[in-house]
């Protein structure tokens, strides 16, 4: 019995997902039946830009890249029972150290790509630790020092590359090619698109987060922490030390997130005029993905796919790239309302053993 209630728990866990997915889909295409657009020729063309040509596979596998460390940056935080969402400010300074390593350091490839990837996660590492730290010692919230946090790096960024990296183009340097990520081989075999080795650093992050949770006695510790703090302690755990690690850890994914930008897509980074939204994606990638690192990957598959195909859509279609994101919260909006979902489904699961 208490295996059956388990395989249906999963099951529900799986349904919920794909029926978001398919609610935003059918949504929207009501939506742009309604604006005057065709929804089957729109959707043809979105699917068309993301499988059709190597090249648009290749630009969806380099837009789900920092979707996934994103994701994962999120997803850890909330395990352990926090709020990261200070994810955006965290992938800028990772952004920033990764390319300002990238452009000083003289040193061969072997050396220098690790060490401008691990400046990457450790300026995102210590941008968590702020609100880690204050939330461990004096019990502030997370989000309200997270979202300040977010704020703050933006424009710290932004000052740090006008006073000291700037060149013309209101920009910094390109990095040294010992430490790019960028790959003549993958871009020949994607028809040249923009895919770069950042994704293999994104899927070793799945794994170490999947291990680091579901393997080790520190992961249990943090999920235990999660569920109850006050269980937790009472068993002997420290509370502090976990909440800090937490958010060091789910820094660093974000912070990589960053370093993928910097070292593959772009090799450089520019004056930024607004936020990426790369670390508030990475929160819809997280609730899609149920929080789990093989969740996190099909689910930054998904919006990646929805980015990269976009402009497909408008070129062939004639559908506004803004119907993606309405599509995108639309599937946020029903994962959101999966208590719904599950009710919907306990119901029709209940009518047929009455049925039977």
């Amino acid at each position: 019995m208490k295996s059956f209630f388990m395989s249906r728990g999963r099951l529900f866990n799986l349904a919920i997902p794909l029926i978001a997915i398919f609610l935003g889909m059918l949504v929207g295409g009501i939506i742009m039946l309604v604006s005057g657009y065709d929804p089957i020729g729109g959707y043809s063309a979105l699917f068309n830009g993301i499988f059709s040509e190597s090249f648009y596979i290749g630009e969806t596998v380099r837009a789900m890249t920092p979707l996934i460390l994103s994701g994962l940056a999120v997803a850890f935080a909330y395990r352990a029972g926090l709020l990261n969402i200070g994810v955006e400010g965290q992938v800028l300074v990772g952004w920033l150290a990764a390319v300002y390593v990238g452009i000083v350091v003289e040193a061969p490839m072997i050396i220098h790509l690790p060490l401008a990837i691990f400046a990457g996660a450790a300026a995102g590492a210590l941008w968590a630790f702020v609100p880690g730290l204050l939330k461990a010692k004096f019990h502030v919230n997370e989000v309200i020092v997270c979202i300040m946090m977010n704020y703050v790096g933006y424009h710290v960024v932004n000052s740090i590359i006008r006073a000291y990296l700037i060149v013309p183009g209101e920009r910094t340097e390109s990095i040294q090619p010992t430490a790019s990520l960028q790959s003549a081989f993958l871009e020949s075999i994607t028809d040249y698109s923009r895919l770069h080795y950042g994704i293999i650093v994104a899927i070793l992050a799945c794994l170490f987060m999947w291990f680091l949770l579901w393997k080790t006695s520190l992961g249990y510790e943090l999920r235990s922490v999660g569920f109850n703090q006050h269980a937790s302690r009472y068993a002997g755990m420290s509370v502090g030390r976990n909440v800090m690690i937490t958010m060091i850890v789910s820094g660093s994914f974000a912070g990589l997130a960053g370093a993928m930008q910097g070292l593959g897509m772009y090799g450089y980074m520019t004056i930024l005029t607004g936020f990426t939204n790369i670390g508030f994606d990475g929160i819809a990638v997280a609730l899609l993905g149920a929080n789990s690192s093989i969740g996190i990957f099909l689910s930054a598959f998904l919006f990646g796919g929805l980015k990269s195909g976009a402009s497909a859509m408008q070129s062939q279609a004639g559908v506004p790239v803004e119907l993606i994101d309405i599509v995108i919260a639309l599937i946020i909006f029903f994962v959101a309302s999966s208590y719904i979902i599950r009710w919907v489904l306990l119901r029709i699961q209940k009518k047929k053993e009455g049925n039977q």
